[in-house]
Parts: structure tokens; C-alpha cells; sequence
């Protein structure tokens, strides 16, 4: 492609609203243009990168047996009545209706379309497992979309949906072969990224692991063993339970069980003072509005060690809720609850609460009356119940429940995900099948995400300078750049457009930058274009040379014009 007459337009100036790199990178390079919250057009050099990435994709999705298909935008709101997802998904699904008032949404997930689909065509075991996707454009109505493509409300999506007749076949031939899928994408696309287990959210199911591109700017957390391979989401990750902080001799702490006056003694850290004792020994009350389908609100407290924090993805899944929300005093008061003062003995019967795992059964503890003014000593937490649950955040330094290591946080951009759905929406959409002995049986499911769009900022955000996004070579817009220094000197702009032709022949994907403009402004373009490397054609070519540089590194390598060819081909690959 020449420049000259190219549709590629940079920028000086990046979008008052862009913080992170690859939203500032993608608008000054003339890849995307926003226009409107959370909504971008892919202009030609954004497309030719998008579609690269959504080839490599199809590759290897296809390779391991997936067929594509296409399903409708606009998804019937029946299907997702039928799920119990309408209302559970929340407010970023986008409903609206028909001239005819009927209604629909504009779909985030295709989860129940596609359901639909095999329901109707798929009839006995025979015909699984089966492994459907599409690549498509999805809608979410987010409350607050930034980040350029990080977090848009219309993107580019690649959903797959395995059915299947048991729980082994889903596991082998669907969950673990798209692991292994996805890897292949994401290492063909040349990033570095880590398989972490995570929490399944609004899409559900027993179990899910994301696949995540590390990078400093990433919105995700996420929990890394230094000693062993084990790596988790901050809201799936597990710890071992915390030990007692090691006595000094004589100073064990021991406790008088009853009820002792603590005035104005609210907080953890108050308390511990107060006693002379660890944070370890205490139980900390977290107080949450717990929000169900149909308006429906509840008041739940969860109990936490003193030292750990609540991690609220996991205290909402324990009460299987939609979402969490801080609750008032005066609200708590109205319940008939005394804030600063709550503990898990002795709550009134019609209150909902959740005790963290790693307190079952423990005991020289201190906690809240449920009084004003006091604290129950030496309390101890029945090792029974249904009313344990996972509720910690997992910190830095805290042991792997696995092998026993130190845990650290990194951070990570989420570009892939996949679910065990097992009969999660099968059952309730009737979606059924004959199995060998002629019995009816719900398909057991897998469903597979990954974002195509999403991975454009994801792959920046991992690989870019000061200057502008380095590329991987796989994504590129371009395998290189021809720059003519001057195209006013005729040998320059010859030796160019010989090189540019040469280039061409053997399908080398190559940009020549022939446009009248200084050689500084072209060399400042090609940085933040990104394209791995450049053929800068100047004043050297009366010695027989020209200078490739090379994106990553800046380097420069001065090479004879007769070895020029061969050189590109040895770099590109």
C-alpha cells in the first residue's frame, strides 16, 4: 500500500478521556475512531489488524473441529426469560422493542440463541460432541465504558458452545481441547499470558479458567505461586488458612469466655489495641445488601477473620446473588442489628449471614455481642452448617493452597475465557437429546469466549514505548515499511518503488511511505504505526546501502541494497 494514497490519518493529540496506552496509541494512529461512549469504527489499519487476529483464531479453531456459524444480533427476550437471565444478567443487557411490541435484546452472549439452535436439529448422542462458534459483534450497555477497546460497549467476539452426553466428554473433548486451543491462539499471536482459574460470573457454571495477557495496566488481578504453576483470578484464588502469629514464650493468648464491655470499640484495629491482641484473633462483620431478580433486596453479613479482607465476587456467588451493595447504619439499625458491634452468635433468626471457611471450627476468638458497647470473648465456630463459604481476598505473601509457596500479585487484561457450563441452560431450555439406552438427557456444555477487539488494545498495552504500540509480527498492519527520505531525488523514490514491487511479489504485506513530508515526521509515523521494521531509503544509497531498523529495539543495521530482499525475508519469516 502506498501512503500517498492510503486512508491513514495520525495525531498529535490523543482523546481527553485516554489514560491507558493502547486507547491513546489506536486514536493517534489512525487504527480506531471513538463515536460515542464505549463505540469505535476500525478504520483500515485497525481492520487489517483486527482481521488478522480473528484469522489466527479461525485457524485453529476450525483445526480442532469447531464450526463457525452465525446467529442473529438480535436475540427473541423469550429465550433469555426461559434461561432466567433476563433479569439476572442486569443492566447491561440492552432490551428494547419491536413495532409490534415484541421484545428483544441485543446480544452480549449467545448462550441460549445457541441452544436454541441444537435443540432443534441435534437429537441423540450420535451426533456429539458438537462445537459451534461465531465471531461476532456483541453489545453490553456498560454503566461506564473508558479504555478504548479494553472496556467498550460494542466489540468483537469470539463465542463457542460445546454439547455433549456426559460430564467426561464436555471435560475432554470440549473444556481441556479449547484450553489447549486458546493457548495456541494467544502464543500465535505472540503474547505472554497465564491460564488462571476464575470466577464463572452472569454466564455460570462449576468451573472456568481465563486466559490473561499480563500487563501493567491491567484491570485484573491476579494471585501467582512463586513456587508452582498455580495461578488464579483475585476472585477465585485460595489460599492455605492463615496460622496464629507466633507467641512469645508466656504470652499465649488465652481467654475468659463471656461478654465484655468495649465502649466506643467499633473497628478491628480499636479492638486490638484494646485487648493487647492480633488481628488474628478477631472476627471482622462485613455488612452487604444482597440484590435478586425482580427487585428483590437483602440484608447479609459475612464474618471474616480480623486480618483478612472480604473479597465480594466470592461473598455474592456464596449468596448467590446478582450483585453486592454497601448498606447505611440507619439500615442496619432498622434490622434490629448494632453496627460496630455484630457477630456470627447469637444473630437473630431472620438474618442472612456467611462465616469464611478458614474459621470452621476455630475457637479463642473475639467478636462482636450483637450489643451495644460489647464483645463476646473466646468464641467458638461450630465446625457444621451450610453457612460456611470461600469469602477472603487472597493477599500478597499468603500461602498456595497447593504447594504451600508464597503468593504475590501481578496484573492481567482478561482475553479469553472458558466455562463448564455443564446443564446449566440445557435444562432449563429443554434441550434434549436420546441417549444410548433411548432415555432423554439434557446436553451437558461447554461455552468458550474470547475478545477478538479486545486482544488489539490487550496486545498494546504488553508491547509498546514512548513513541507508539510495538506490534507482534503476527498482528502488524504491515510486515514492513519502506520510508523514501526525499522523494524529490529521483534515485531515492526509483530505488523505493523497485523495492516496494520486489516486496510485493513475494506477498510480503508492505507499506512505502512515498508522501512529501520531512523525513522526521515520516520516522515519528512509522514509530507510531508500530510495524515491526522499516527500510529507511536516504542519502546512504550512493554508498549501495540502506538502513533497516527494527521497531522493538530501535536498532539500526545498515545492509547492501542487493541484499536487501533476502534480509526482509530472513526477518519476517
Amino acid at each position: 500500500m502506498r501512503f500517498s494514497n492510503s486512508f491513514i490519518y495520525t495525531s498529535k493529540e490523543a482523546p481527553s478521556d485516554a489514560t491507558l496506552p493502547s486507547h491513546i496509541y489506536l486514536i493517534r494512529g489512525g487504527f480506531i475512531q471513538g463515536i460515542g461512549a464505549g463505540l469505535y469504527n476500525f478504520l483500515p489499519l485497525g481492520k487489517r489488524v483486527l482481521e488478522k487476529v480473528r484469522a489466527i483464531a479461525k485457524e485453529e479453531l476450525d483445526s480442532a473441529g469447531c464450526q463457525e456459524v452465525e446467529l442473529s444480533f438480535v436475540t427473541p427476550s423469550e429465550l433469555w426469560m426461559e434461561s432466567g437471565r433476563f433479569e439476572k444478567y442486569g443492566k447491561e443487557l440492552l432490551r428494547f422493542k419491536d413495532r409490534k411490541d415484541a421484545e428483544f435484546v441485543l446480544g452480549p452472549t449467545h448462550e441460549e440463541m445457541m441452544v436454541n439452535l441444537v435443540r432443534q436439529y441435534v437429537k441423540s448422542y450420535k451426533q456429539l460432541p458438537l462445537n459451534l462458534y461465531q465471531i461476532k459483534t456483541k453489545f453490553r450497555d456498560e454503566i461506564r465504558p473508558r479504555f478504548g477497546l479494553m472496556r467498550g460497549r460494542e466489540f468483537l467476539m469470539k463465542d463457542g458452545y460445546s454439547f455433549h452426553k456426559d460430564e467426561a466428554d464436555m471435560v475432554e473433548n470440549g473444556f481441556n481441547k479449547m484450553k489447549d486451543t486458546y493457548s495456541k491462539i494467544f502464543t500465535r499471536l505472540g503474547l505472554d499470558f497465564r491460564i488462571v482459574d476464575a470466577d464463572s460470573g452472569a454466564i455460570g457454571g462449576s468451573g472456568s479458567k481465563e486466559f490473561m495477557v499480563l500487563a501493567d495496566s491491567g484491570e485484573d488481578t491476579i494471585v501467582v505461586c512463586k513456587s508452582c504453576d498455580y495461578a488464579a483470578n483475585i476472585e477465585a484464588a485460595k489460599r492455605s488458612p492463615t496460622k496464629a502469629p507466633i507467641a512469645k514464650e508466656g504470652e499465649e493468648v488465652e481467654m475468659t469466655p463471656g461478654l465484655f464491655n468495649t465502649p466506643n470499640i467499633s473497628t478491628i484495629e480499636d479492638l486490638c489495641k484494646f485487648f493487647h491482641i492480633d488481628a488474628y484473633y478477631t472476627i471482622k462483620a462485613v455488612a452487604k445488601k444482597a440484590l435478586y431478580d425482580d427487585g428483590v433486596e437483602k440484608l447479609v453479613l459475612f464474618f471474616v477473620r480480623g486480618d483478612s479482607d472480604l473479597e465480594e465476587t466470592k461473598a455474592c456467588n456464596s449468596v448467590e446473588a446478582n450483585e453486592l451493595i454497601d448498606i447505611s447504619e440507619e439500615e442496619l439499625i432498622e434490622a434490629g442489628l448494632v453496627p460496630g458491634f455484630m457477630g456470627p452468635i447469637g444473630l437473630q433468626e431472620d438474618i442472612i449471614y456467611k462465616i469464611d471457611s478458614e474459621l470452621k471450627g476455630q475457637k479463642t476468638l473475639i467478636a462482636g455481642a450483637n450489643k451495644k458497647d460489647y464483645h463476646a470473648i473466646d468464641v467458638q465456630i461450630p465446625d457444621y452448617g451450610a453457612f460456611f463459604a470461600d469469602l477472603v481476598a487472597v493477599s500478597e505473601g499468603d500461602c498456595c493452597s497447593s504447594c504451600g509457596g508464597s503468593l504475590y500479585h501481578t496484573k492481567g487484561i482478561e482475553v479469553g475465557h472458558i466455562f463448564q457450563l455443564g446443564t446449566k441452560y440445557s435444562e432449563p431450555l429443554k434441550a434434549e437429546f436420546l441417549d444410548e439406552n433411548g432415555k432423554r438427557q439434557p446436553f451437558v456444555m461447554g461455552t468458550y469466549g474470547i475478545g477478538i477487539s479486545r486482544l488489539l488494545a490487550a496486545i498494546i498495552e504488553q508491547n509498546h514505548d514512548e513513541r507508539g504500540p510495538i506490534w507482534t509480527k503476527a498482528t502488524a498492519p504491515f510486515d514492513i515499511e519502506i520510508i523514501v527520505s526525499n522523494i524529490k531525488k529521483d534515485d531515492e523514490l526509483n530505488l523505493g518503488d523497485k523495492l516496494y514491487s520486489q516486496l510485493k511479489e513475494l506477498n510480503i504485506e508492505t507499506l512505502i511511505d512515498d508522501r512529501k513530508e520531512r523525513f522526521g515526521f515520516k520516522i515519528k509515523d512509522y514509530e507510531l504505526l508500530g510495524i515491526p521494521y522499516c527500510i529507511i531509503v536516504g542519502k546512504k544509497i550512493a554508498d549501495g546501502l540502506v538502513e533497516i531498523v527494527d521497531r522493538r529495539s530501535l536498532e539500526k543495521e545498515e545492509i547492501s541494497i542487493d541484499q536487501v530482499v533476502s534480509r526482509v525475508k530472513e526477518l519476517v519469516g
